[in-house]
């Protein structure tokens, strides 16, 4: 299996695009700030415990990274991202399953399975207006904080498009890297799935 190119992870900033086909699933492409394409997914309808796998392009012929649940989807439900070149596990993503009820919440864990950082919805206030007015995501896009030890270094900004979800993944505020951007990527793509669902 080659490598993807260096460059895949070295960004400041990332698109997630999602199109969503009724019958197939769902397909995502992720693009560097120069428009082109650095990962892409294809999502089957209807798996009742999740494996995505994002490849270097869509002819979905080298594998980057793989998401796996650990189990049957639930609301607390845990992910383990590997890197699929070397099958490494680089940590993993959980959800708070109470808490996300009502403002999205993960934690992220290392491969040791430690605590090292969250994810969360900008706002109770205003996730609280996205789950309960029909039309608030229209004017108040999700937006998403990526923290490690207190301090943000990855914020994920969806914006409004009626037909196609689109969210950047900015990790500007992390010039030293603390934040493994494979893991990153791979919250960004997980968090765009379950936000999908929701909607």
């Amino acid at each position: 299996m080659t490598q993807p190119h260096p460059q895949t992870f070295d960004q400041p900033q990332y698109l997630v695009r999602r199109k969503v086909f009724k019958l197939f699933g769902e397909a995502f492409h992720i693009y560097d700030p120069a428009g082109n394409v650095v990962m892409y997914s294809k999502l089957k309808a209807f798996k009742l415990r999740e494996d995505i796998r994002l490849y270097t392009g869509d002819d979905m012929r080298t594998e980057v990274l793989s998401i796996r649940a650990r189990q049957i989807i639930d609301f607390s439900a845990a992910y383990d991202v590997v890197d699929s070149a070397t099958n490494q596990r680089l940590g993993a993503l959980k959800r708070k399953g109470l808490k996300s009820l009502v403002r999205d919440a993960w934690t992220i864990t290392d491969a040791a399975d430690r605590p090292v950082g969250t994810i969360q919805e900008d706002s109770t206030a205003l996730a609280l207006v996205r789950r309960f007015v029909d039309a608030a995501t229209m004017f108040l896009p999700q937006k998403y904080h990526v923290e490690l030890g207190g301090a943000t270094v990855c914020t994920m900004r969806q914006h409004f498009n009626p037909l196609v979800f689109k969210m950047t993944v900015d990790f500007s505020p992390d010039p030293a890297g603390r934040l493994d951007r494979r893991l990153g990527l791979a919250a960004a793509t997980l968090v765009s799935v379950i936000e999908g669902r929701q909607g």
